[in-house]
C-alpha cells in the first residue's frame, strides 16, 4: 500500500501524540510536518503557553520537521483563517494531501476544519474521532506516554492541578463533570516521552502564572460577554 503525504496539527499534546501514534501505526501516511500555532511576540504556543524550544525538542525525537504558524498575540478569528489557508495551500503545493488531527467529538470543530481544508483541497482526517475518551486516557498511560499538565480553565479545574503528571491518579482526581481527555477545554498537557519518542524531553518546572481573559480580549467584536482565568505551568528545557 503506498503512503499518502499528510501533515500532522501537533499541540504537543496528548491528544495529537495518540493520534500520531495511531496514524504512525496504520502505515497509511508519510506525515512530513508538524504544524504548529505560536503566539509570536512570546514564541510559545498560543493554546496553552508552552515555548517553542520545547516544542522543537519533540520534533526533533520524533524526527518530523516542524513548521510554526506565527500569530500576532490579538490575531481575530478572520486573520487567523487567512494565514491558516495560506499554509495549508504552501503544504499542498508541496505534495500533501492529508491533514490529521487529534479531535474527539465536538461537532462544530471538525466542520471548521473540514470546511477549512477544502477550500484549499485537502483532507481531513482523525484518528481518535468518536473513541471513548476514558479509555483513551488509559491507552495512553498503557503505552507508556507521559505528559504534564500545562494549562488548565479555573472554572472547571482547581490550581492543584496545573503541573500534575498526566497519569491514572490523575484520572482518579478529575471531577465528574470534567471530560477526561479535557476535550472541552479543561487543561492541556504536554508530552514529554513516550513510544513515538527516540528519548524523553527533559525539562524542568518554572513559576505558574495565572490570566484572566475577558470578552475586551475578544477581536472579532461578538456580542458574547466572557471572563474565564486560566493557569499555566511554565516548562523549561534541560540542556
Amino acid at each position: 500500500m503506498s503512503q499518502q503525504q499528510a501533515l500532522m496539527n501537533w499541540s504537543g499534546g496528548k491528544d495529537s501524540a495518540l493520534a500520531l501514534y495511531h496514524s504512525l501505526l496504520s502505515g497509511r501516511w508519510n506525515i512530513t510536518t508538524l504544524l504548529t500555532n505560536v503566539n509570536e511576540q512570546y514564541s510559545r504556543v498560543s493554546m496553552h503557553g508552552v515555548r517553542t524550544e520545547l516544542m522543537e525538542a519533540q520534533a526533533d525525537r520524533l524526527g518530523i520537521p516542524l513548521r510554526f504558524m506565527r500569530l500576532s498575540g490579538n490575531v481575530s478569528m478572520a486573520e487567523y483563517n487567512v494565514q491558516m489557508q495560506i499554509t495549508l495551500q504552501e503544504l499542498q503545493q508541496q505534495g500533501i494531501t492529508h491533514s490529521i488531527f487529534g479531535d474527539i467529538f465536538l461537532e462544530d470543530l471538525r466542520l471548521y476544519r473540514e470546511t477549512q481544508l477544502q477550500r484549499v483541497n485537502l483532507i481531513g482526517e482523525f484518528p481518535l474521532w468518536k473513541r471513548n475518551t476514558t479509555e483513551l486516557i488509559h491507552e495512553f498511560v498503557d503505552l507508556g506516554f507521559r505528559a504534564v499538565l500545562v494549562c488548565i480553565n479555573e472554572k472547571q479545574l482547581s490550581s492543584e492541578f496545573i503541573g500534575r503528571e498526566l497519569d491514572l491518579d490523575l484520572l482518579k482526581d478529575l471531577p465528574k463533570n470534567v471530560d477526561p481527555c479535557g476535550e472541552n477545554g479543561e487543561y492541556h498537557s504536554f508530552v514529554y516521552d513516550g513510544p513515538v519518542f527516540s528519548s524523553p524531553v527533559l525539562f524542568t518546572k518554572g513559576e505558574v502564572v495565572r490570566r484572566m481573559y475577558t470578552s475586551s480580549d475578544n477581536t472579532d467584536q461578538s456580542d458574547a460577554k466572557w471572563d474565564i482565568g486560566f493557569w499555566y505551568q511554565d516548562l523549561l528545557l534541560q540542556a
